[in-house]
């Protein structure tokens, strides 16, 4: 649509189909779109490919933003289970979202925001407000255009914010859920709107290995082809995941049944470290094809400049034989592996630095909430242990067991969250003889409240969106062991929680030898505790692996690491 298109929907009548979404001042093609959509089945990688390609065009040189579209009807991810959809991001503004956008934060090095993250709920939300506020003049509101209107408006939001030169969106789920068709829709008019040149589609699928015949199928992904031709759009190159390379011959398939160019056939095979994955699409031409399908011009770096090779650090630590180091998980979601994908890459961006390979194992605790499992079954010849987030009594005593061993042994302990609030009961329990310390969010009656709720969530009901959320600072009192692994006096970090040390229990836990090194810069909330009698254990309120970056790891895991290390030389 070109500028006397805008104009000439003003003196439109009020029966006219046509809408304006566009926001004040937006300049068409100021701003190009990538529109990712996934076939075949969900966690395939469409995350990790949108992240992949937004960081070589970042690499590039392109300013670039992502946005992550999922067909819930929840208004953000903050209450759904982490069996069912992996972990709960939080970024700095305190939205709860979908892991994904940890995926785009790493691989971007940025801070997103609200506006990087819609469901169907919020999409509703805004929709219905709008209604009943009189906005829409009578009109009958419909999915088209007022739904799929809605989205374009804020994906162009985005794009204006910065503004960007590219906007990557990836729309949750695959072609031909019920749930995600407005999002597709959305995406077919964006293009319609905007011009061919401006927009283009990049389709993610499986293609399965069949044991029986030993070779991959690619009619899987032709189904999902057709499926989304159906709706309008032919995608501009499609991503093949795969156990292995994708065939020669399955490529030909592909590009002949799906109507794209052979060179625009990527193969994603899996890999142990998705950070080596912007350089096998590198190799690929990916950034190529993308800037020529979108008419832009950048030189692209010589093959042979291993400086220009994306996250080259990972690229070189998978070539090396690095020795082995063994870190515990122990929480009561480790048979989904995606809820602590935080922590699992916090861990990874260690690994070239230390030149270490790190041999991660999720150890369920809710196999050790009985006594007469012994957790050393499980935890001997570990290296370091971590403690992750969670809500709920389930797995909680088994967690605190895992923390007694790490203390009493000498094993390096990291705690997140949950893993402080459970450190302090343990060190209350077993050092300062409080049998009866608990939390009251696992028995609001304990005669021993050592974690209670903060004060602003005493008479909260709601769960969703009203816990202390986002980025808040942290004062590191001066001279201690984490002041020193930061070198700051204050650090921002994020939070996701509703309960909190009872300091009416602090001087009990501190004569006995536990040291609270970082809290709110009034000092009322504790959130770092140190145990200096130990070769290091150290547990935080927030989440410091959500801050965590490939080439900067943080600090804290960065020195968990070490430690282990030297627990392992012992």
């Amino acid at each position: 649509m070109n500028d006397f298109d805008r104009e000439d929907l003003s003196v439109r009548t009020d029966d006219s189909e046509h809408l304006d979404f566009f926001p004040t001042h937006y300049r068409i093609g100021r701003t190009k779109y990538i529109i990712v959509t996934g076939g075949v089945m969900s966690g395939v990688g469409k995350g990790v490919f949108t992240a992949s390609l937004s960081h070589l065009l970042q690499f590039l040189g392109f300013s670039v933003s992502t946005i992550k579209a999922d067909g819930y009807l929840n208004l953000d991810a903050g209450t759904l289970n982490p069996y069912r959809h992996g972990e709960t991001f939080v970024l700095d503004d305190g939205t709860e979202c979908d892991l994904d956008l940890g995926t785009y934060e790493r691989f971007l090095d940025t801070t997103l925001n609200s506006f990087n993250y819609m469901t169907s709920g919020k999409i509703y939300w805004h929709i219905l407000s709008k209604e009943r506020r009189g906005e829409y003049l009578g009109r009958d509101v419909q999915i088209v255009p007022h739904v799929t209107g809605e989205i374009k408006y804020l994906i162009r939001e985005k794009a204006k914010e910065g503004p960007y030169d590219m906007v990557l969106l990836e729309i949750g789920g695959t072609v031909g859920d019920i749930e995600n068709l407005h999002f597709i829709e959305a995406a077919r008019e964006l293009m319609y709107d905007e011009g061919r040149d401006n927009v283009m589609f990049a389709h993610v699928t499986m293609v399965p290995w069949a044991e029986g015949s030993g070779e991959q199928k690619s009619k899987p992904t032709q189904h999902s082809v057709k499926k989304l031709l159906e709706m309008g759009i032919q995608p501009d190159i499609i991503v093949c995941r795969s156990k292995q390379a994708l065939q020669p011959k399955v490529c030909e398939k592909i590009s002949l049944h799906c109507n794209v160019p052979i060179g625009h056939v990527i193969s994603s095979p899996d890999t142990d470290n998705i950070y080596v994955l912007p350089a096998l699409f590198q190799e690929q031409r990916l950034a190529e094809i993308t800037t020529s399908r979108l008419r832009l011009n950048m030189p692209y770096p010589a093959k042979d400049d291993s400086a220009q090779i994306p996250f080259a650090p990972f690229v070189r630590h998978t070539k090396r034989h690095s020795p082995a180091l063994t870190i515990a998980v122990t929480g009561k979601y480790s048979s989904m592996k995606d809820s602590y994908i935080s922590i699992t890459n916090a861990l990874m961006h260690t690994e070239p630095c230390e030149d270490v390979h790190i041999n991660l194992q999720f150890i369920d605790t809710t196999e050790f909430d009985d006594a007469s499992r012994a957790v050393h079954t499980a935890l001997d010849g570990v290296h370091g242990i971590i403690v992750p987030g969670g809500y709920g009594l389930r797995g909680t005593e088994g967690m605190i067991r895992c923390i007694a061993y790490a203390r009493e042994r000498q094993v390096p302990y990291l705690g997140l969250c949950l893993g402080f609030q459970l450190a302090t009961i343990e060190f209350a329990r077993h050092v300062c003889g409080l049998d009866k310390a608990t939390s009251t969010e696992f028995d609001p009656h304990t005669p021993e409240p050592l974690i209670a709720l903060l004060p602003e969530q005493e008479h909260v009901s709601d769960l969703g969106g009203t816990q202390r959320l986002g980025g808040h600072d942290v004062w590191l009192v001066p001279g201690s062991r984490v002041q020193r692994l930061y070198d700051q006096d204050v650090v921002r970090e994020r939070f996701r929680h509703r309960y909190e040390l009872n300091n009416a229990y602090k001087a009990a836990l501190e004569e006995a030898g536990l040291l609270f090194c970082g809290m709110t810069p009034d000092q009322r909330i504790m959130q770092i505790l140190d145990y200096p009698l130990h070769p290091f254990f150290i547990a935080t309120q927030f989440h410091p692996e959500l801050l965590s970056r490939p080439l900067s790891p943080h600090p804290l895991f960065l020195a968990f690491v070490r430690a282990a290390k030297r627990h392992q030389a012992v």
